[in-house]
């Protein structure tokens, strides 16, 4: 079952399964056909997000357990909605206390001998064959000095204590000395810095409390499926979403397996991928999947309301105001390195002690040192430019993988001295899969070094260099490249017609919970492009206006992104409240990791922000001269946020809307998009649109524009999940048409506006016309009706910058 569209559901202890039980009316009543659930396992406790799974047993007990979950499917049955849900199947949790996972719990204190030593990716050739715990505030000697570390054997089993960390105690060492337990036990505790540089399980990119899990194991796949797969069986589920396939030792066996186990009368879940694909690539068509989770298709979409002419003067804007004239492929590169030479140095040392075995076995490639084997892996890693080059050991590398790394070597080549050069064709070689084959270190190469270039990109590109570039920040997003600055229609039809080519299934998405910005902030954030001297004009007066917040510790980069999110998140009510907007930039100037950092902050500069942001937020000629060009940027806001979510609902593939974007939501990145929605005001607005009341406002009118798209869908499945997709002849640029269903006849007409400034200071839509297919079509906002042949697109949108022609039968 293909769903018609998707709505986001964020499962946590403050949204229960019971929750999302009410929630079924509602959702039926806005044109859905299934409930997007976030994981759904039992998690770390108090977990706001669920991706920190400890239990794959068990369904997540603060949102109600079994029972809450059976109560919610039950409802949703009778409101004829199915439900997806998140699958992780890269990592679990490493809780405290480690006790919370029973079977990390196993494994530290049997290590190798546990039954459960097969589901975790540990190195146990360390010297002390431990599994390095990085907890302690201090160094390991300075806490038993301390006394901090404690043995307790008031319970079932000896433990030690560390405040809240509890770890299990080898059998056999509970009676030595403390100093001699804590040296015998099958992990080792440390103080929290020394993570980065010796940590000896893989982890999910470089949080050390999220530990990998060997799904490639057959065992361990069955084991932590188990549930899922019940609930798939049993009708529960009927889709499910992969979080970070990349990071598995093998993606496309991990998705064939998967097809297998839920194949049912012919046919498997309908499945998508949490994958990111970088520019031009192209999602493995090997992979037994419906396609991604949407960042490709958001990318597009919110590049067909940008204005390309905008992208030299907000350039030249930014490096005025910032003195930063690198590009933004400098940055990214530093980055990288960064990321590469110290955050993730433990991943990156484990490929060189490999590839440093491999040669020192082979003599034929005994002379690479273990200096330039590593100068050469991080070169390569840095100079790799997408999450994944798919090489599966055993078999030859594909053409675009070899392309990859090819591509890569070529500019770390220019990064490295000549008497290195060699050495890298061996490291490319050697991640090809084209080398030292029956050494078995070599296949490992192959899967590690894969599974680490995915850290690298995300850490290094959207948790860092996108927070050290201002041009535009709406395209600092997820999968996005900043340097790509908007989609021709002709580059969206060519897109959009591949997809429903190749990836009819597929979703698409414009928010969601990893999102940096809601689609409605980016939407805002978007117009800049065509009132690039407005917005230059603005910023100088604001700067000057707020000169008494200033200090001279504050960072211009930092200033500029403080008024591109006051700008961008002002709503209805006016600015963003103070404490959203400081918790958005202590996440932002930390992950920027220029003037202060999550593991080192620096005071002062973060009061030299808070300074600035609470004096514009509370100074009342500040906000007097935003909130003048909030307005005046406000129809065409209006413009782009209606018709990037409508061109998102109708293109091909299944629209997935994010927990309360159906109406006007103007949040930031995680947690901020997690805050409770009120579905009663929802309900009660598209109560109200139903029954005839024209849109009051904003909030309305995208209400309107979704429920109506949604049910669009839902009356015509086959028109578009899996219909053609057809470009519509329009005699301007500013507008974007195409039509659903078959070539010939098809069923639906979506025609919108894009670039209304440009629109506006060229005179409006004066006789521009599109062409519709011959019939008579009825607009489903308006109800009014045309004929085909060639039409006025002032008359298709004279209410509303978009319009849904259905065919009448």
């Amino acid at each position: 079952m293909v769903p018609t569209g998707t709505y986001r559901l964020q499962i946590q202890p403050a949204f229960t399964f019971d929750d999302a039980a009410d929630r079924a009316p509602y959702l039926a009543a806005l044109g859905v056909s299934h409930a997007y659930l976030s994981p759904i396992l039992a998690p770390a406790k108090g977990s706001m997000h669920g991706y920190d799974v400890v239990d794959h047993s068990r369904l997540n007990p603060e949102a109600g357990g079994r029972e809450a979950f059976d109560r919610l499917s039950a409802q949703l049955r009778a409101h004829g909605l199915g439900a997806v849900a998140d699958v992780v199947p890269n990592h679990v949790a490493v809780p405290t206390p480690a006790r919370d996972n029973a079977q990390l719990w196993s494994v530290l204190r049997e290590g190798p001998g546990s039954p459960f030593a097969s589901w975790f990716d540990v190195d146990w050739s360390v010297p002390d064959r431990a599994i390095l715990m990085a907890v302690l505030g201090q160094r390991i000697g300075q806490v038993l000095a301390a006394g901090e570390l404690s043995l307790d054997r008031s319970g079932d089993e000896p433990v030690l204590r560390y405040y809240d960390h509890v770890f299990p105690v080898r059998p056999g060492t509970e009676d030595l000395p403390l100093e001699q337990l804590v040296d015998r036990q099958w992990y080792r505790l440390a103080h929290w810095r020394v993570a980065d540089e010796e940590l000896n399980y893989r982890r999910f990119f470089d949080v050390d409390t999220l530990a990998a899990v060997r799904v490639e194991d057959p065992a361990v796949f069955d084991a932590t499926h188990e549930l899922m797969l019940e609930l798939v069986r049993s009708g529960d589920l009927q889709g499910l979403r992969i979080d970070h396939p990349d990071g598995l030792a093998d993606p496309r066996g991990y998705l064939a397996r998967l097809a297998a186990a839920t194949e049912r009368d012919g046919s498997s879940a309908w499945v998508v991928v949490e994958k990111i694909l970088e520019g031009d690539e192209l999602l493995p068509t090997d992979w037994a999947c419906a396609g991604t989770t949407g960042y490709d298709a958001l990318q597009r979409v919110g590049g067909v309301f940008l204005d390309p002419a905008g992208a030299e003067p907000l350039s030249t804007l930014y490096a005025d105001l910032t003195e930063q004239s690198r590009p933004f492929h400098a940055i990214v590169e530093e980055a990288k390195r960064e990321v590469v030479e110290h955050g993730l140095y433990a991943e990156v040392h484990r490929l060189v002690e490999l590839l440093a075995g491999i040669c020192h076995d082979d003599v034929n490639l005994r002379d690479h040192t273990r200096r330039g084997l590593h100068e050469s892996v991080v070169e390569l890693l840095v100079a790799v430019e997408q999450y994944r080059a798919y090489v599966v050991p055993g078999e030859t590398a594909p053409a675009e993988a070899v392309a990859v790394l090819d591509h890569a070597a070529e500019t770390a080549r220019t990064r490295l001295p000549a008497e290195r050069h060699d050495t890298l064709a061996v490291v490319v070689d050697l991640a090809l899969g084209r080398a030292a084959a029956d050494d078995p270190r070599a296949a490992e190469f192959v899967v590690r070094f894969q599974q680490t270039c995915g850290p690298v990109m995300a850490k290094g590109i959207e948790d860092t260099a996108f927070y050290r570039w201002f041009r535009l920040s709406s395209l600092n997003e997820v999968g996005g490249d900043p340097t790509r600055f908007g989609t021709s229609p002709e580059e969206f039809h060519a897109f959009a017609g591949r997809l429903a080519r190749d990836w009819p299934a597929t979703m698409t998405t414009l928010s969601t919970h990893d999102t940096k910005r809601s689609e409605d902030v980016r939407a805002r954030l978007s117009v800049l492009s065509e009132f690039t001297a407005e917005w230059a004009e603005a910023l100088a007066s604001w700067r000057e206006l707020a000169a008494e917040h200033r200090s001279a510790e504050l960072d211009a980069r930092t200033e500029v992104l403080i008024w591109q999110t006051v700008f961008g998140t002002w709503g209805a009510d006016g600015p963003i409240s103070a404490d959203r907007l400081l918790e958005y930039l202590r996440k932002a100037t930390r992950e920027a990791k220029d003037h202060t950092t999550w593991t080192a902050p620096d005071e002062a500069y973060e009061a030299a922000v808070e300074r600035f942001a609470t004096g514009v937020l509370g100074d009342e000629q500040v906000l007097a001269a935003v909130a003048a060009f909030v307005d005046a940027s406000a129809p065409a806001a209006r413009v782009a946020l209606l018709s990037q979510k409508f061109v998102q609902l109708l293109m091909p593939g299944v629209p997935d809307v994010y927990q309360g974007s159906e109406v006007v939501d103007l949040s930031l990145v995680d947690p901020d998009n997690r805050r409770a929605v009120d579905y009663g005001q929802r309900a009660q607005r598209l109560e109200a649109l139903d029954a005839g009341r024209a849109p009051a406002d904003l909030d309305d009118e995208k209400l309107l524009v979704v429920s109506r798209s949604l049910r669009v869908r839902r009356d015509h499945p086959d028109a578009f999940a899996g219909g053609d997709y057809s470009p519509v002849p329009t005699s301007t640029g500013n507008a974007l048409a195409f039509a659903r269903g078959p070539v010939a006849a098809p069923v639906a007409v979506a025609v919108t506006t894009r670039l209304s400034v440009s629109l506006e200071r060229n005179g409006g839509w004066g006789e521009h016309t599109l062409t519709l297919p011959e019939g008579r079509w009825r607009n489903a906002f308006d109800d009014a009706v045309h004929d085909g042949g060639s039409v006025r697109i002032a008359d298709l949108l004279a209410a509303l910058p978009v319009a849904l022609l259905v065919r009448e039968p």
